[in-house]
């Protein structure tokens, strides 16, 4: 299995991440995180617009579903049953959200261990023959930002751009909150996760942070556009 996840994901991604470094000017490795993010959530940007519209569609209806919920109370498979029949009647599925972000998983994990093991002379030798083996790779960029070194401003700015993000996901569910526990606890994540990231982030090299702070901006984006979108 890691053998295959090697050859499928772990190489064409790290290929791809080479490829765009040697041809950008200036040869700047940041740069080429960024543009390397951009083109991996290009390719999934109508799952997760899926994913979000899904979620946004789920939280419209929980209204409906705590009446249900306080209907049959005591009944669960008539509050099962209830609740498959309010989805059909307005043609959600409650899992189609789940689907796109299981799909990615691997694909994060795949971009996570590109930037940890980063470019170096050992992981140069997966390169495939047509992409041009750049050497030396600089962990300078743009002039001043070491990848290869833990930076407490990045980890602090992706900290800052995951709180903007749950934010907007709270604002774009506009789920009442009252007594519903999976409100509440969406809220008490807008507030936490940022804590968590920034934690974590505080310990990685900025490279890794880097991609972590385009892929949220690149989210944050979408979110917008389905706000936008789908407004009412």
């Amino acid at each position: 299995m890691s053998s295959l996840f090697h050859e499928i994901l772990y190489r064409p991604l790290f290929n791809l991440l080479v490829g765009i470094y040697n041809v950008i000017p200036g040869n700047d490795l940041g740069i080429a995180i960024i543009l390397l993010t951009i083109i991996v959530r290009l390719i999934f940007v109508p799952l997760s617009i899926k994913a979000l519209v899904s979620q946004r569609e789920l939280a419209m209806l929980q209204p409906k579903i705590q009446e249900l919920q306080a209907k049959y109370k005591d009944d669960k498979q008539a509050l099962a049953q209830a609740q498959m029949q309010l989805y059909r009647e307005h043609k959600v599925n409650p899992f189609s959200g789940c689907v796109p972000i299981l799909i990615q998983l691997p694909i994060i994990w795949i971009l996570y261990k590109v930037f940890i093991n980063g470019v170096t002379e050992e992981t140069l030798g997966f390169l495939y023959r047509f992409v041009e083996n750049p050497g030396a790779v600089s962990q300078i960029s743009m002039g001043f930002l070491n990848l290869a070194e833990k930076n407490p401003a990045m980890a602090i700015l992706a900290g800052l751009l995951q709180g903007v993000q749950s934010w907007l996901t709270v604002k774009m569910q506009k789920t009442p909150i009252g007594d519903n526990p999976a409100a509440k606890m969406t809220q008490q994540m807008m507030y936490f996760f940022p804590v968590m990231i920034t934690v974590i982030a505080w310990s990685l090299p900025a490279g890794l942070v880097l991609y972590w702070i385009a892929t949220t901006v690149f989210a944050i984006g979408e979110q917008l556009f389905i706000r936008r979108r789908y407004a009412k």
